[in-house]
This record gives structure tokens, sequence and C-alpha cells, in this order.
């Protein structure tokens, strides 16, 4: 017995999109295709798919579910991960100390140095955000990280603030526009991409190239393309798709 994409899409809660990007990794091929270029799953691969969102359920990455399902000692790769959420959670303990004390110091206590309003981030993330775009576009991204830092070393609190909340309005208004199926090149979708790289241009500049590069990574990165889940949904193909056309013909 074998069912759509769109009958496993139903059944499993998981949008067809989703499917098709485990495919393109290799994650989950499909039993066949038939002539009408639809992907069919036969047992097999749903049994498959229910073993991936478990995993994913424990907040698994998709290389580690890859691993896992592909022959790799599932208990080693177990414990490695359950370090990883013990230090997750003391950094997250940091955290939400470090919010607190904001919130004391709004209302009305002591005033919180500037080196503590960012205890508990993840600078270890930003570093292999950093190495992956050296790696990806080579010594000219460093130029673009040195300026990233030049720029935000002068920043408030207030300043970090503001940047923070016009990124989620910018990430509202193009979920809204994913949501509802505005085309890519739309002038309404290309308007909002114009007011994102605006915003990006607050931290750094990026050229044609560099600004079609971040598309990708928000694309091929896992820890950038969770920010994009829209209704079930993820649009990050959608919106590299529109930096790219942006890019072509706005820079």
């Amino acid at each position: 017995m074998a069912w759509s994409i769109a009958q496993v899409a139903r059944m499993s809660k998981v949008t067809s999109r989703t499917l098709r990007h485990y495919d393109s990794i290799g994650l989950l091929p499909p039993a066949w295709i038939g002539d009408n270029g639809y992907r069919y799953y036969e047992k097999e691969q749903v049994h498959r798919l229910q073993q991936i969102l478990l995993l994913r359920d424990l907040g698994l990455g998709l290389d580690v579910v890859a691993e896992m399902l592909d022959g790799t000692d599932q208990l080693t790769v177990l414990r490695n991960h359950h370090r990883w959420l013990q230090g997750e959670r003391q950094r997250l303990d940091r955290l939400a100390s470090t919010v607190a004390r904001t919130i004391e110091e709004l209302e009305g206590g002591d005033e919180v140095k500037m080196e503590e309003l960012f205890d508990g981030f993840d600078a270890k993330k930003q570093e292999r955000h950093e190495a992956e775009l050296v790696e990806r576009y080579g010594d000219g991204a460093r130029e673009h990280i040195a300026e990233s830092r030049k720029r935000m070393q002068g920043w408030t609190r207030a300043d970090a603030d503001q940047f923070m909340a016009q990124w989620r309005e910018i990430a509202e208004e193009l979920g809204a526009l994913f949501t509802a199926g505005t085309a890519i090149d739309a002038p309404r979708t290309q308007e909002l991409v114009d007011r994102h790289y605006r915003w990006i241009c607050l931290s750094w500049t990026p050229n044609r190239e560099s600004y079609k590069g971040l598309g990708d990574l928000y694309v091929d990165s896992d820890e950038f393309r969770v920010n994009f889940e829209v209704g079930g949904d993820n649009m990050a193909e959608w919106l590299r798709d529109a930096m790219a056309h942006y890019a072509e013909t706005r820079l």
C-alpha cells in the first residue's frame, strides 16, 4: 500500500514542503515517484517519518537524526545530546536570571551593568555562525563580521531592543505574505524585502552576492531555518528566493 505526499502530510500533520525538504537532503526519500511527478510513500517510509518526528521532538537537529537513523550508535548520540541539554539548561537558567535582573532595574532597582545584559547568550553559537559564513563565502565574510561588530559595539540596550523589535515586525509581515501565497516578485513582497535589507544594513552592509548568500544560509542552516516556521510551514525557501530576486534587481 502507498500514500501520496498529500496523504502523508495530512496523517502526520507535517507539511508537504517539509516532506520535500526531507527528500532533498536525503533524510526521507519517497518509495517512488509517479508519472505525474508526485511522491509516494510506503509503510517503510511512513515508519521512518514517525522516527524522524520522535527524534525531532527531543530537540535533535536533522543532521543528528540522520546519523541515528542511518546506523550511528544511538546510545552514543543520545548521551552526547544529553550532555548538550544539560549545558543548555544551565545557559537558560543564566539567561532567565539576566532577564530577571533587567526587569528589576526597569522597576526601579539597581542598574544592571552593560556586560551583564548578555550573560547567558550563546557566544559559541555566534562563533559557529561566523565560522560557517567564512567557510561558505571565504575571507570576504570576515570583513562583514568585523563591520557588524564595529557598528554594534556602541549600541545601548535600547538600540538592541529596537533592532529586534524591527525584525519581529518584518518577520510577522513576511509571514502574512507567505501564508497568503504572495509571489516573491510581487511589489508588496519586494518592498518588504527592501525593509529587511535596510534592517540588515543597520549592522552590516551586504552586496548582491552576500545578501543572496544570507538567504541561502536561512535555508541551509537548521539554527536559522527554525526561525522561519509559519503556521506549521516554513517560509525560508520563499524568503531566500525573494531575497535573490531583490539582489538581482536592486543591488
